[in-house]
């Protein structure tokens, strides 16, 4: 397969509606900003259409690809099937709904281009403009805290879905990445962090998305990840 400059990917779990918007508005922002791309939908176990979406949309541009699952993963393993799969230097992935401003695509992407090992956009940061729930904000602040206090991140928001990073870079981390679902966004941070690799975090247009896929017990998976990690760095690594 030839090397093309960005892979972007979509991580999917039955969010049709979502990507009959995310699909042709990433075209046409990848278009316009110039690089050589192609697009994964990592679509994992969805029952809603999703997979039929996609397929259509492979029809009509050789740039979009369909990365199936028949039963659902978690959006970790999701996500190093598609880095497995990709073809781009550089690897990103974004939320499909869309609920980081995808005009902050071209930048993300530069910030790798000019010498970031990783980057990725932040609601957390003073100059970052969202718009969610109050409950939201004090459970996302929390979480970062725990993670900024137990794990010696320097980052504001380590679960913002708008990544992006050096392929080869990231091909040498998954394999210490132990998460399958939501903790893989930090666990790989943390990780690129403590290699000393260069992390650049940047400030983001973020509106909550009227639905999310993350439940309570993710949230409370998350805080136990956090415990499982510190004991790695701090302890087994003794």
């Amino acid at each position: 397969m030839n090397t093309i400059q960005v892979t972007v990917v979509l991580p999917v779990y039955n969010d049709v509606e979502a990507l009959k918007v995310a699909i042709p508005r990433s075209l046409e922002v990848l278009t316009e900003f110039g690089r050589t791309f192609e697009l994964i939908v990592a679509e994992d176990g969805s029952t809603d259409g999703s997979r039929e979406c996609v397929e259509e949309w492979e029809k009509k541009d050789s740039r979009v690809r369909l990365l199936h699952s028949d039963e659902r993963q978690g959006r970790g393993k999701a996500l190093n099937r598609a880095l497995a799969e990709s073809r781009g230097e550089i690897f990103c992935y974004y939320d499909v709904d869309l609920a980081t401003d995808i005009n902050h695509l071209p930048e993300l992407i530069t910030r790798i281009e000019n010498g970031a090992d990783v980057a990725t956009g932040s609601r957390l940061m003073p100059e970052s403009n969202i718009i969610r729930s109050g409950d939201r904000e004090v459970a996302s602040r929390s979480y970062n805290m725990l993670v900024r206090l137990f794990l010696g991140s320097k980052l504001h928001d380590h679960q913002c879905g708008f990544k992006a990073y050096r392929s080869d870079v990231l091909k040498e981390l998954v394999p210490k990445i132990r998460a399958s679902h939501w903790f893989w966004d930090t666990e790989s941070l943390v990780l690129a962090q403590h290699a000393g690799l260069r992390v650049d975090e940047f400030p983001v247009v973020w509106t909550q998305g009227p639905g999310t896929t993350v439940r309570f017990k993710d949230v409370y998976g998350m805080g136990s990840d956090i415990l499982k990690m510190w004991w790695r760095l701090h302890v087994e690594k003794n």
